[in-house]
């Protein structure tokens, strides 16, 4: 299977904004292993700007572009060193590949960049994608990855996008407040009703929520492929996601069962 894994930033980093050592660790060691079974893995990561503020100490999420851009910056040399350093202990290769909504929007840039990422996975490597927040201008912002990750799906015509998130799925209420709310294990069209299930931003140092992921699954929809929300907690849940077991939120394409 050719499968798109995102992580947002409550997976990848503390409240401090500092790298959770541990967990990113585990998420290459288990993609390292799916990857050696035989599959196609591509890496969608938020983390850059989260991990920036906490290395020059800021307290929150900076307000104003030009500081926006260069935590974005420092935090994307240390994001990348780290996935280089892990992946290449189970002999993997990455490369990083950064896009603006350009990319997306405009054909020549949207052809390029699947000739890049196929290129990429012939060449046996992870390609490991993030927006270019150190120079994106409002006009070419994406704003958040999981969006970002349902065009790549689209894009290179891939089987599964997984997000890894800090909740377990799509519930039918707020499950933070709601104590009665269930999880909705199969999602076959999204309909209003749907759409008013999601939420607002998630962690402070992130963007998005489940807005987004209800709109990075009508993309991923419309594409041909599925798409599964899941808890990123443990990243060896990616195991049991591969294996077909019933995890999380499975938004199925139009046409499979």
């Amino acid at each position: 299977m050719r499968i798109v894994v995102k992580v947002g930033t409550s997976t990848l980093t503390h409240k401090t904004g500092n790298l959770n050592i541990r967990r990113v660790e585990l998420l290459c060691k288990v993609m390292s292993d799916i990857k050696n079974a035989g599959n196609e893995m591509i890496l969608v990561t938020s983390g850059a700007m989260g991990m920036g503020i906490g290395k020059v100490g800021l307290s929150k999420r900076p307000d104003d572009i030009a500081t926006k851009q260069a935590v974005a910056a420092i935090g994307q040399c240390e994001l990348m060193y780290t996935y280089d350093k892990l992946f290449s202990d189970y002999n993997h290769c990455v490369a990083q590949v950064l896009v603006t909504k350009a990319d997306i929007d405009d054909e020549v840039h949207r052809k390029n960049l699947y000739n890049t990422l196929s290129r990429l996975l012939e060449l046996n490597t992870i390609p490991i994608i993030n927006e270019n927040d150190s120079v994106a201008t409002e006009e070419f912002y994406i704003g958040e990855n999981d969006s970002l990750a349902a065009f790549v799906s689209a894009n290179i015509h891939a089987d599964l996008v997984i997000l890894l998130s800090d909740i377990d799925g799509l519930f039918t209420a707020d499950p933070h407040k709601d104590k009665n709310a269930k999880l909705i294990s199969e999602v076959k069209e999204i309909t209003p009703e749907i759409i008013a299930l999601a939420g607002g931003a998630g962690s402070s140092f992130g963007t998005g929520g489940m807005i987004t992921k209800i709109h990075a699954a009508q993309i991923a929809m419309e594409a041909g492929c599925d798409m599964i929300i899941a808890n990123g907690l443990n990243p060896e849940i990616l195991y049991d996601i591969v294996d077909g077991k019933k995890v999380g939120t499975k938004f199925i394409a139009g046409g499979k069962k």
